[in-house]
């Protein structure tokens, strides 16, 4: 017998019904569900059809992610100190500048800050761990120095490079290879107790974009995190500690991204928080028809709160304070 998907469907209507349920324990609701098999096409049922542990796992609130409730919408601000970024490559890439550039984020309202040191955008080259160490480290500790109480997430794939940013300040860490590219990634996370994104991502981001194939998108992705959250708990990290992300655009063509986009409730199973990364992708300006990276903020926006309106906890973002101006006005039409 083939494997079975509970996906949620998700409401924002003020007007639950007497069924519903809290999407994830936060601002959604639902009270049926698609059930999903691969090669066969969905059906609806009531909430009350599911499996018990189903309903548990969907409806149950998440764990704070480094001290922030997951109760609402978090936005999280994109600093690329890198000079090679698909968006914004070289503008950061100066401490002063980039220092700069987090204060404003956070005084605009960001929930969390993500810190990268190496591009990986689709043919992005590799970096080493000292020269990424190099880049992120004094953001890192100045920001942490000045007393910034934003939370500071680090956006790489080494455990070397995570490790130092830990001690200096940073208090989440964000693995676009889930713990594939650095085993070490899962012993830091038990030993620190940081939380732990796991992305999934199609490849290296050398060559990802090379004809990605998928026997059902998002099915495959949703099996794959299942495996790393796996991965990670084996050796010791606590399920509380976790935040998954669908990766899109890392191994994904644009009608793999949109396919993801209107499933994401489905990935609420997991358990865990969702961080969604859309800002600025090239799909956006595709069906956007913006070929500029940097004003690819509308079609971000939209994307973000399609996202937000199935549950998705965190979105990260590059336009920070124009998101979190949709964001409340989405809130008040619709809360």
């Amino acid at each position: 017998m083939s494997k079975i998907y509970y996906r949620p469907i998700a409401q924002t209507d003020a007007a639950w019904s007497r069924t519903a349920l809290p999407l994830a324990g936060g601002w959604c609701w639902f009270d049926r569900l698609e059930v999903m098999e691969r090669g066969r096409r969905g059906e609806r049922i009531a909430v009350s059809e599911a499996p018990e542990e189903v309903i548990e796992a969907l409806s149950s609130s998440r764990t704070e992610v480094a001290g922030v409730s997951m109760a609402k919408p978090r936005l999280m601000g994109i600093l690329n100190v890198t000079p090679d970024s698909f968006s914004d490559g070289g503008k950061f890439a100066e401490k002063d500048a980039a220092l700069i550039h987090a204060t404003q984020m956070a005084t605009d309202g960001a929930d969390f800050l993500d810190i990268g040191g190496e591009s990986t955008r689709p043919g992005a080259n590799f970096v080493p761990s000292e020269e990424e160490m190099h880049r992120v480290g004094p953001v890192i500790r100045a920001l942490s120095a000045g007393g910034l109480e934003t939370p500071l997430s680090i956006d790489t794939r080494k455990s070397q490079v995570a490790d130092v940013a830990l001690k200096d300040g940073a208090a989440m860490l964000n693995d676009v290879s889930a713990g594939t590219y650095d085993e070490n990634m899962f012993e830091l996370a038990k030993n620190s107790r940081a939380p732990l994104c796991l992305m999934h991502a199609q490849g290296d981001p050398k060559t990802m974009q090379e004809n990605p194939t998928y026997d059902d998108v998002v099915l495959d992705v949703y099996d794959f995190l299942a495996a790393r959250i796996k991965a990670a708990m084996e050796v010791g990290v606590n399920a509380s500690q976790l935040v998954i992300d669908p990766g899109l655009g890392f191994g994904k063509t644009q009608e793999h991204n949109l396919a993801i986009v209107k499933g994401l409730s489905l990935f609420h199973g997991l358990g865990c928080p969702i961080l969604m990364g859309a800002s600025r992708k090239r799909f956006i300006g595709t069906i956007g028809q913006e070929d500029a990276a940097e004003l690819r903020g509308p079609g971000s926006m939209a994307v973000g709160l399609a996202a937000i309106a199935q549950g998705v906890q965190i979105t990260r973002v590059h336009d920070l304070k124009e998101t979190k101006q949709a964001l409340r006005l989405w809130r008040a039409v619709t809360g």
